[in-house]
Order: structure tokens, then sequence, then C-alpha cells
């Protein structure tokens, strides 16, 4: 009977691209893009432009992200290997997040609407 090792390359790859890992592994982390840029001592935007695909970060600072995402750098640069497991809280923080959003919004609409009802009023009562 022949045993059969697992290896990083038992599984088939991640297809994803390095920006679309190091997206999910950030999001996995609970790491904001800014928090994270601010830990790797680089801009936001750069994070940004990493993650969208419009550049790579270099050599060196691959193994650091690797290791502050908890990640490995194979699953990082070619998808193999074991990927960071998806928290089910993100997706309840992003909705929720949005309905804060939404309901600051509405306040500042809310707000807009009594001042003008204010003003009507006032000017009605002076005539």
């Amino acid at each position: 009977m022949t045993m059969v090792e697992d290896t990083i390359f038992s599984s088939p790859p991640d297809t994803d691209t390095l920006g679309g890992r190091l997206s999910r592994a950030r999001d996995s982390s609970g790491m904001s893009t800014a928090q994270f840029a601010r830990r790797l001592g680089v801009k936001t935007a750069t994070v940004q432009a990493w993650e969208n695909d419009r550049s790579e970060p270099r050599a060196n600072r691959l193994s650091m992200i690797a290791g502050l995402l908890n990640v490995g750098l194979p699953w990082l640069l070619y998808g193999v290997g074991e990927a960071p497991p998806d928290d089910p809280r993100n997706d309840a923080i992003t909705v929720l997040r949005g309905q804060v959003e939404k309901a600051r919004q509405l306040h500042e609409e809310t707000g807009a609407v009594l001042a003008r009802i204010e003003e009507e009023l006032l000017r009605l009562q002076r005539r």
C-alpha cells in the first residue's frame, strides 16, 4: 500500500491574482487597508494598488506581508498551500458599516428638511 503524502501541491492552486489573494488575506486578518499600510510603513494608496493589481510589492516586502497576514509566501505568490480562513464576521461587519453610513445620510437629510421647515414656519409667523 502506497501512502500519498500531502504537500502544498496536493490541492489545486488558488487562481486568484496576487492582489486578490493579498486583499483576501488582509480581510481575513481583520485589518483595514489603512491599518495594514501603517503596519507595513507604506501609503494606503500603495496597498490599494497592490490589491488592485496595478503594482506589486517588492521582494523584500513580500515575506513581511506574508508574516503580518499569517499566510505562507507560496500561497501569497502562487496560490499554492493553505489559504487563510474566511472570517464570517467580516461580512456582518461590512453590512453593519453600510447600515451605519445609510443612517448617517438619513440623519443629515432629516436635519436639512427640519431646518427648511423651521425657516418656513418662522417666515409664516412673521406675516
